[in-house]
């Protein structure tokens, strides 16, 4: 059953190039969640395909359910940027970025908001390392080893246990949405770092929930190589001081 505190849950979700996958990623949130939702914005990154008509074809079945569309791609940090400033206003006790590629599970939302609750936590971000389903769930090993690496500096920079930086399931708190700068952090995939260190900085508390891991036939847009180095980056700029 949903948490009954579902009326303070604000959803957003980055798409490029989407079409193919938005409906089943909605028909697998709980179907009662959808009248306590207060906003689901789909941030249309300047896709290509058809994600422009199938999302506005959503907003007929899904009143909740609201877009924005760049015209020219952007990149996932913006579409992140974009989507926390709409949910903002909704001024909602959580704000929960999902993907729209399907790869993480809308299932475990109201499981994440229970956690919240229950630990005061400002941001819960899923883990598929935790899970125990990487390999199974088809993670590509190059993935889990350099994920690996990066997230050993990660814990000694930042001062936490994770085991899973890089997953995009991140579910925020009322209160860091309104202390984190994040209209002043990256446009590109490393934004999700930036977060945590920002909240870090300011003293909010980090932690992670096992979710399944599921890699299918979607397409990355994330240059692996690029990303290492742009979250080591986070990690020097934080010991510098810079997110404080």
């Amino acid at each position: 059953m949903a948490d009954r505190s579902a009326s303070n849950l604000s959803i957003f979700m980055p798409a490029y190039n989407a079409g193919n996958y938005l409906p089943s990623v909605l028909e697998r949130v709980p179907p009662d969640l959808w009248n306590s939702i207060k906003s689901f914005w789909i941030i249309n990154d300047g896709s290509k395909d058809d994600t422009e008509d199938v999302i506005k074809e959503l907003e007929k079945k899904y009143p909740s359910v609201q877009h924005i569309t760049f015209e020219e791609n952007r990149g996932y940090g913006s579409a992140v940027k974009e989507g926390l400033t709409q949910c903002k206003k909704d001024d909602s006790a959580y704000i929960l970025c999902l993907h729209a590629d399907g790869q993480y599970p809308p299932e475990s939302i109201p499981a994440f908001m229970v956690r919240m609750r229950e630990k005061n936590l400002d941001i819960l971000q899923g883990s598929r390392i935790a899970s125990g389903t990487a390999i199974s769930g088809g993670m590509p090993l190059y993935k889990l080893g350099a994920g690996k690496v990066l997230t050993f500096l990660e814990n000694i920079v930042f001062g936490l246990s994770l085991t899973d930086y890089h997953s995009g399931f991140l579910m925020y708190s009322g209160r860091t949405v309104n202390t984190v700068p994040f209209d002043e952090l990256s446009g590109s995939f490393d934004i999700d770092v930036e977060i945590i260190a920002s909240a870090r900085a300011r003293g909010l508390t980090v932690a992670e929930m096992p979710i399944p891991t599921r890699y299918a036939d979607e397409e990355s847009y994330l240059n692996p190589i690029t990303y290492g180095f742009r979250v080591l980056g986070v990690m020097i700029r934080y010991l510098l001081g810079k997110y404080n």
